[in-house]
């Protein structure tokens, strides 16, 4: 897999939002013009996005913001069992501490943190813009 896009009404709250998760920022750039329409199938696309590569270099996540056209659809509160892509995971060392962290910067927990048999600890969180992340512990490595 190459990359997990995301489209948000601010690329600067999400990159700093994303920061957090320990993400980096690798670039940042505009896309726009005829050939951009090709392959998104929008003819006056006009974007900025951020590309982010995880802590240890295997996945990146591309961040959008549209400049035009405006956003047509919100799926940001939709609930667990929607169709379609709904969440990015993301493995983290201490998910306690990264909760209260996130908690910090906006973010909400959907339910709880919760142990599942002696392999992880899971939740789900609304973090910057209401986008569901999901975090998940392995037990045994801290």
């Amino acid at each position: 897999m190459d990359n997990v896009g995301i489209v948000v009404e601010s690329l600067d709250e999400a990159i700093s939002f994303f920061e957090v998760i320990g993400l980096k920022l690798e670039g940042r750039t505009r896309v726009e013009g005829e050939w951009v329409g090709k392959i998104t199938g929008i003819a006056s696309h006009c974007a900025e996005i951020a590309m982010m590569i995880t802590p240890d270099g295997h996945s990146r996540l591309e961040i959008s913001q549209f400049l035009t056209p405006s956003i047509i659809a919100d799926h940001r509160t939709a609930p667990v069992n929607s169709l379609g892509y709904l969440r990015v995971m993301f493995t983290v060392e201490d998910i306690d501490e990264m909760v209260s962290r996130l908690s910090k910067h906006g973010a909400q927990l959907v339910g709880e943190v919760v142990q599942f048999e002696n392999s992880y600890k899971l939740c789900y969180i609304r973090g910057t813009e209401g986008l569901l992340i999901g975090l998940a512990q392995e037990l045994g490595h801290k």
